[in-house]
């Protein structure tokens, strides 16, 4: 089956562009000697995970459902970290688990002892320094619910904690790794002599097209310089995943309301890619230039072939604007949306019974394997 050949919607991860990011994050775990983990936060399409297993040893969960995902589907433990476990939870992450970080010192004391042997236990520390700048996905705000900062912590840290986990970073280059190391290093050093392992957390971007990857291996060749004793472990999610594939819409129906073309399609913002509604971001469309407006206005009287794209639900809000075609827009044909392979398929909701769009791989021999197909039954069983 060729891509051209799709009649539904269908998420499209390319393999040949998802082993270039596998074998450029490998290269960058071997040269700066640290271990570099998949994100289930960002991808979890557990078909491909034999791909993976060809580059990567690892994965990192923040859930009951991703830990048992990394044990039975990827074949590894994980290294787990949730904002708070729970007590009719914690004995079975504890079994899907090599490494368990705790977010506070209070959760801390209530399961160490139920865990302590089981796997390397961690702290999870704040640095109070964060660059990104969409509150939304800041994990360093003020007020936040993520992390101990380094006036909480004792000075001689239990004997069971063998690490910490710091992340403080979303889609960041290595410039950004080394301004925030300094923070990191001037809280938090004087504890490393009490560790084995530090998790500089996700974010790190680096198979995007500038990301400064040399300046990324000299600044983990430096922590390992300053600290010998300690490995280092980086979990990106988007890294793996970015630019590998894209979501394929269709246009069924295009209406006009004050001058504002609208082209509804058969996917959803708010069920299928809900970091644009979130974010917000505007996503790549192919063939179309996205055009600044005053706001959601979409009417310019000079510009020809402007569209709103909609979603197929319900909701007033599930559109984005604006996009500038180079011909009329008929129902039937493609609308392609970039990249939308991480933060989206992980994310997708059935709301207003929306149909889901297919998973699928295209393989380097040019033939799409479709990976999964959605109907009714997911839709009713949600709610079972």
């Amino acid at each position: 089956m060729k891509q051209n050949s799709m009649t539904t919607p269908i998420y499209i991860i390319e393999e040949k562009k998802l082993r270039k990011n596998l074998a450029l994050i490998a290269d960058v775990a071997k040269k700066a000697d640290v271990e570099i983990i998949l994100a289930f936060k960002a991808f979890a399409l557990w078909k491909t995970f034999p791909i993976f297993r060809e580059y990567i040893n690892s994965t990192t969960a923040s859930s009951l459902s991703e830990a048992r995902l990394a044990k039975e589907e990827f074949g590894a433990k994980a290294h787990t970290f949730s904002p708070a476990y729970t007590d009719n939870e914690i004995d079975e992450i504890v079994n899907c688990s090599s490494h368990l970080t705790f977010n506070s010192l209070s959760q801390y004391e209530r399961y160490h002892d139920r865990v302590a042997g089981k796997v390397s236990i961690g702290l999870r520390v704040n640095p109070e320094y964060s660059e990104v700048g969409t509150m939304l996905y800041n994990p360093c705000a003020p007020g936040t619910r993520f992390g101990v900062t380094a006036d909480k912590l004792p000075e001689t840290l239990p004997a069971d904690v063998e690490g910490f986990h710091c992340h403080c970073h979303c889609e960041s280059g290595a410039d950004v790794l080394e301004r925030t190391l300094v923070h990191i290093e001037e809280k938090f050093s004087k504890w490393f002599p009490q560790l084995k392992w530090l998790n500089l957390g996700g974010g790190h971007l680096m198979t995007r097209k500038d990301y400064d990857v040399p300046l990324l291996i000299n600044i983990l060749k430096g922590l390992h310089e300053r600290y010998p004793w300690l490995k280092i472990i980086l979990e990106p999610g988007s890294a793996f995943a970015w630019q590998t594939g894209p979501l394929v819409s269709h246009v069924v129906d295009v209406v006009e309301d004050k001058g504002i073309r609208t082209a509804i399609l058969d996917v959803s913002f708010t069920c299928h890619m809900p970091d644009c509604l979130e974010m917000p971001y505007y996503p790549d469309v192919r063939g179309a230039e996205h055009v600044d407006m005053d706001g959601d206005v979409c009417v310019d009287p000079q510009t020809p072939f402007l569209y709103r794209l909609g979603g197929n639900s319900c909701l007033s809000g599930d559109f984005m604007a604006s996009w500038k075609f180079d011909h009329e827009l008929k129902v039937g044909e493609e609308v392609i949306f970039e990249d939308m392979i991480h933060y989206t398929t992980v994310k997708t909701c059935m709301f207003n019974g929306i149909s889901h769009p297919a998973l699928g791989m295209l393989h380097e021999d040019g033939n799409v394997e479709i990976l999964k197909t959605f109907g009714y039954e997911d839709y009713r069983n949600r709610m079972d």
